[in-house]
Order: C-alpha cells, then structure tokens, then sequence
C-alpha cells in the first residue's frame, strides 16, 4: 500500500478536467411592473412581505410563490453632468459602477436588525411599485400588510417599521410574524423542534401544539452572511498576493457551490489533504486574467534560436573566464603590494614611519591589514580552482623574447608587441598558478578522503553522527536563505525594509553610513576602489545574502554528504535527502495551496486560481463548532441538546419534539446539514428515543410561502392590527398570536 502511495505521489494527476469560473454580479434585468396581483385584489387581500436580511420576498396572500424578489440594498447618487438624481434598488445596483460603490444595505452587516430605514424606504417604494399597487383615495396603499420579522425583534425596530407602513403608506392594518415559524407551518408541522438556520443567525425554537415556547428558544450568532465572510478571510489569508478580488456575492456563490457538512468532520479534516484521491476533492476556481500571447514559431526557428543561444552562453562562458583571469591578476598584484607594505611594516624604525605606511595603505593598524592579506589570499586560491582560461594543455611553452630587450632599443611597433607579449605572459603566469593550484586542491581534496575513509572504518557510527550533525548545519543555511528569499517578497518585512534602505542610500548623493577613504574629494568617494564595494549591487537585488559561489558550494557540499550517508548508512534513504524533503509532490502545504498538481508561478492562468479543499467542509462546521472561527458560542447540537434535556427535560411533549425536528433557512441547504443533525442529537438521547429530522421542502421560500397562506385564513384576520388600534394604544402596541414574537 504504501509502495502504490508512493508511486502515485512520483506521478501526479493529470492536468483537472473542470475549473469553475467565478459567477458575474447577479444582475437580473429589467422587471417589469405587475398589474395583475393588483387587479384581482380585494381591500382584504393582504401584501406579504418577508423582510429578509439577504432577500426581500413580496406577494399577494392568494399567490403560491412571491412575485418581487430582490436584495435589500439601495444606492442613490447624483449626476452632476445632467444634474439628476438617480435610485437603483435591489440587483440593480449592479447595472451601474457608480451605483455599486454608493450601495447601502437595510441592514447593519452581520445582523438582522434594521439600522438604516432611509434605505428601508427605498426597497418598499421598489416593492409596492413592482407589485402595481395604485393609491386608494386617501393615497394610501389600501391592502394589508404581513410581515416577516426575526424571533425577539427589538421592540424599537418594530415601532419604528410600523409607523413607516402607516404614516408614509397608509396601510390600513399590519401584522408581523416570525419567519422559520412560518415555514414550519406551511410543511405541517404542529409540535417539533425547529431549527432556522439564515443568513444571520440561527435559532433554535420549541414549538407545541402550533404555539411557539419563545421562552425557551436560543440564538447563535452565525449565518450565511457569516459563512461567506469567514471564506474570503481564510482566501485572503491562504493566498495573500492573489492578484484579482472575490466580491461578496461571489464568495456566496462559493460557498453555496462547493461547501458541504461533514459527518465526521474530525475524522474527515485529517485526511482530506491526503494524497491519495485529493485530486476529486479539491476544487479550482478561475478568476479571469489576461492571457499572454505567445507567438508560436516553426521547428527551424526554434532550431535557429537554440543554437543562437548556444553560441551566446559559449560567448559567455568565454567572457566569463577572461574577466575572472583579469580579476585573479589585479588581486595577485594587489596582494603582492600588501605583503610588500608588510616587509615594509617589518623594517620600520619608528611609530612615525610605520604610521605614514599604514596611513598609505588606508590601514589603521597592522590588523587590518594582516586581515585584508589573508581574505586575499583566501579569494585568490578559491579562484584559481576555478576555470580561468582554456583548458585544454599547452602544446609549447610560449617565448617572450621582447620582454629581455630595454625599451629605447625597440621602435614602435615592437614596442606595442611587447605590451602585448607581457599581458600574454601575465595570462600564461596565471594560468600555470592556477593549475599548480588545482593541483595542490586535487592533493588536499584526496588527502581528506583517505582520512575521512579511514575515520569510517574505524568509528562508522561516530562518523555517521558526524556528518548527519554537518549536513544539519547545512540543511539550516538553506533553510534560512530560503527564508530570507522569501522574506524579500514581502515589503513589510525587515529584509526587504533593509534593502529599501540600501536602494535609498545609492539613490542619495550623499551616502549614509559609508565612510569616505582617505584622500577622496568631496564629489569623489572611491566607490569601486574595493571589490567588496560592488557587493551592494547584489544586496539590492537579492538582500542580506551569502555569494552564488557560497550557495553553489553549500548545494554540491549538502549532496555529498547525502550520498555518504546514503551509502554508508542504514537508517538514511532516498526519502530522508533535502530533495526529497522539498518536492512538492511530498508537500502538505502545496497540497494545500495548489492540490495535487504542478504550479507554475509564471504562468497567469495558475497564478489567477484558487484551490478550495479543507474550506469545502471546514467552513459549514462553524455552526456545529463556533470555536474554530473564533464565536464564543455553544454550537448547533449543544444548544439543542441543552433545550431538550435540561429546559424541557420534564416537559410532556418532549418525545413528540424528538419526532419532529424541523430544518429551515438557507444555512441549511448543505449536503449533509440533516444527516449531522441527526446522527450527533441521537447520541445525546436515551436509546429508545425516537428522532425524526426533516427539512423544508424549500428552506428559502417556505417563510413567505407560509406567510402567504397564514394570511390568507380567515381565522387571522384578528391578528392584524388596524391603524386606530396603532393610534389609540401607542407605537409598542403589538398583537401576539402563534407564529408571531411575544410582547416583552
């Protein structure tokens, strides 16, 4: 099994057969007015309204489905080219750009409570226009008005929507009642448990005999509203430079379409990054981008290019190795000069001399300059183990016989070829040096095998701890240049911060922190004089970091002793060497980032994508586990199990709840949300107990749906609170009746 593991990981899936697209800003069109609700109305026909926080339904009482939906939104600006104000309502707001950044919600966002009754207004202009309603003679609206509200509305929120729909709309009566009790009676229900789960809130209500106990009903604050934005936190924090923006419709419409419950979420969680099967749970999203276009060329041009570039990296190579040669030759002469102060330095009489020499030399005592002697010396044996010419061997020992006759026996032309003779004779010096060099380094190099071969045989298991101890010393240099690397994509970082300051400095005219060398004028630093001076250039580009030499010798010096070990050790295998270790195919976070699949980082299409896979079932959980997103609240099953057996423990009609535990709202329309409900609340029941979970037959539309029907019975009629009984008992003055809030 984990030979077939392995194999699957060393061969990744083929390229997904589906990406999912991110959907367009849910403009629905034009809607026309609709006369015809209107016209087969009675004075006693009701208008229902279900004031939802994330849809506005509105109907007739006679109707089987609303006739008006719409989000409760509004924007509302000026044209100052034409001088006209403009109101967009609903999925409108998504016609026009200005409209969309001027839009306003009923609602304050998160809650279910009516903060912004201006816009209120708008949306029930909107809906009694759409709804074709003519003004009756007092130029009021003329119908009954039902409307939704949450369980425990605030009593100020209610007074302050009841004076709107009869001092502004004239209504003649109103009645309110509560949503998820609504749709629990529109699919028969009479005594059960309902859970209303929405775009809020959730709310756990005991229902008997039709009669809601609103006393011992709890609230948790987390709905789809909170789902969403909970999913473009964790997009934002798992992608940080995602290139494009996720709105909140879209966030919605993702969590909608790819988000389900699991049965067994701990279990589940562990192993959904696991390799085997990944590619099926994860799910890439598309965000649109610009496409490259790339030229295709023919089979002889990419022939014409490849070797074009062939000869190029020849040319480099070539150029490459005589600039090394000509850096190895200044350095030689320059340690040349140094040993000679040295001798100098050595022979001097007095403090005043030997001051006058190091003041020469830019020392400020002989340990500076003994260091700068041995940092040459060190450079110039490392580069001479480098390829700094042909390799090839020399055919015949050149002559250089100008280089013997004086200068004012030579006329001009062999005085331009013994310049020439003597750079010749300094590259063949050099080259001679550096194969005496290699050499010594061959001698050096077999010389510590054979002791290293010898200290194996001797001691295998101190060897062993020894170079397992070397290549962690090794694994944590490369980890920390990964690190610092990684650091410089991020401007907020110090190492980036560093090298913003760096670019600062060789942008200023004058220089901070860089000490002028003796001698220099005022508008001359000697900048260059030192090798070590062009470093910064390498800084600015790939900040606080060690040479390519160092990292090149730090990668070859990692696989040989990996190879060591390999050989020589048992407990070290294939899959304990770094490579292994960094492949990605080995990486739990690249299967967290980007699934089972190769990623290219230079390409848009891949750059512009969003992998969803532990969010699919982690997001819904919050309402079962409102700890993980940071709610200090119970959960779902919590809450349930403390209502019915501790609050209606003793309660005769508790076995009849179990029978019917009802599901409703738009939160609840995950695959899985019923089957979760009743596999945990059964655990918390006596063995015997009978449980029965349903969910609505639409979650979203059953509260109007109800709402419709209830207003339409004859034997509610009493429920509605008229105008003069408004006038009379003052703005807090309420009807209770089974579906509808209590007085408090």
């Amino acid at each position: 099994m984990a030979d077939n593991t392995i194999s699957r990981r060393n061969s990744p899936p083929p390229a997904p057969s589906q990406l999912w697209s991110l959907s367009e800003p849910p403009f629905e069109g034009f809607k026309p007015v609709d006369h015809e609700g209107f016209k087969r109305s009675t004075p006693e026909t009701a208008i229902v309204i279900d004031n939802g926080s994330y849809n506005v339904r509105a109907g007739w009482s006679f109707d089987k489905k609303p006739r008006f939906t719409s989000p409760p939104v509004m924007a509302r600006y000026r044209d100052r080219k034409i001088n006209r104000m403009y109101t967009f309502v609903g999925s409108d707001i998504y016609s026009d750009g200005t409209a969309r950044g001027q839009a306003k919600n009923v609602y304050e966002p998160g809650n279910n409570v009516i903060n912004n009754w201006d816009v209120m207004e708008g949306v029930l202009d909107c809906v009694f226009n759409k709804l074709g309603i003519e003004a009756d003679p007092s130029g009021g609206i003329g119908r009954p008005i039902l409307m939704t509200e949450p369980a425990g509305n605030m009593p100020y929120s209610r007074k302050t929507m009841t004076e709107i729909l009869f001092e502004a709309y004239g209504a003649p009566s109103v009645a309110y009642g509560i949503d998820s009790l609504f749709s629990y009676k529109y699919n028969n229900g009479r005594t059960g448990l309902v859970v209303s789960s929405s775009y809020t809130s959730t709310n756990i209500i005991p229902v008997v005999n039709s009669k809601a106990m609103l006393t011992q009903a709890s609230r948790l604050n987390w709905g789809r509203y909170h789902t969403n934005e909970c999913l473009l936190k964790l997009m934002k924090l798992k992608y940080p430079p995602f290139p494009g923006k996720i709105t909140d419709p879209q966030s919605d419409d993702l969590v909608r379409e790819h988000s389900r419950v699991s049965t067994n979420f701990d279990d589940e969680i562990t192993a959904f990054l696991d390799w085997t099967g990944l590619e099926d749970r994860d799910r890439i999203v598309q965000h649109p981008y610009t496409e490259q276009v790339v030229v295709q060329k023919t089979e002889e041009e990419l022939a014409r290019a490849a070797e074009k570039r062939k000869e190029s990296g020849r040319r480099l190579q070539e150029q490459a190795a005589k600039m090394r040669l000509e850096k190895l030759i200044l350095k030689e002469q320059e340690l040349a000069w140094y040993r000679n102060l040295q001798e100098k330095l050595a022979n001097a009489t007095t403090k005043k001399e030997t001051k006058r020499l190091l003041d020469d030399g830019d020392f400020n005592d002989e340990g500076q300059l003994d260091k700068r002697v041995r940092e040459l010396d060190k450079n110039i044996r490392k580069a001479r183990n480098k390829d700094v010419g042909d390799v090839e061997e020399e055919e015949e020992i050149p002559t250089f016989p100008l280089l013997e006759i004086a200068d004012d026996q030579l006329d001009e032309d062999q005085l331009k070829q013994k310049k020439q003779q003597r750079l010749h004779k300094n590259n063949y010096d050099a080259r001679m040096r550096a194969k005496v060099e290699k050499e010594k380094e061959r001698a050096r190099i077999a010389e510590d095998e054979r002791i290293d071969s010898e200290r194996r045989e001797t001691d295998l298991e101190g060897w062993i701890e020894e170079k397992r101890a070397a290549r962690e010393v090794l694994v944590a240099r490369a980890r920390e240049r990964e690190r610092l690397k990684a650091e410089l994509g991020n401007r907020k970082s110090m190492a980036n911060q560093m090298r913003m300051k760096t670019i600062a400095n060789l942008a200023s005219d004058t220089p901070i922190g860089k000490k002028r060398r003796r001698g220099g004028g005022a508008d001359d630093d000697d900048f260059g004089a030192d090798d070590a001076d062009w470093g910064v250039y390498r800084q600015v580009a790939t900040g606080e970091d060690a040479s390519d030499d160092e990292e090149e010798d730090l990668g070859g010096t990692l696989k040989k002793i990996e190879a060591q070990l390999l050989e020589h050790d048992p407990n070290f295998t294939e899959e304990s060497t770094r490579e292994a270790q960094t492949d990605w195919t080995k990486s739990l976070l690249h299967a967290f980032w980007r699934g089972p699949w190769p990623f290219d980082p230079e390409l848009p299409r891949e750059t512009h994508q969003l992998h969803l896979n532990v969010e699919r079932i982690r997001i819904p959980e919050v309402v079962f586990q409102p700890n993980i997103a940071g709610v200090d609240q119970a959960g779902l099953l919590e809450v349930m199990g403390m209502i019915l057996n501790e609050r209606l423990a003793d309660d005769p009609h508790k076995a009849d709840m179990l029978k019917d535990i009802f599901l409703t709202g738009g939160n609840t329309m995950f695959t899985g949300f019923d089957e979760r409900v009743r596999n945990e609340l059964r655990a918390l029941l006596p063995v015997n107990a009978e449980l029965s979970v349903r969910r609505a037959g639409e979650p979203c539309l059953d509260a109007w749906k109800g709402a419709a029907r209830w207003a339409g019975e004859q034997k509610n009629k009493n429920a509605f609170m008229t105008k003069a009984e408004w006038s009379e008992k003052g703005g807090d003055y309420l009807k209770e009746h089974d579906s509808g809030n209590i007085w408090l």
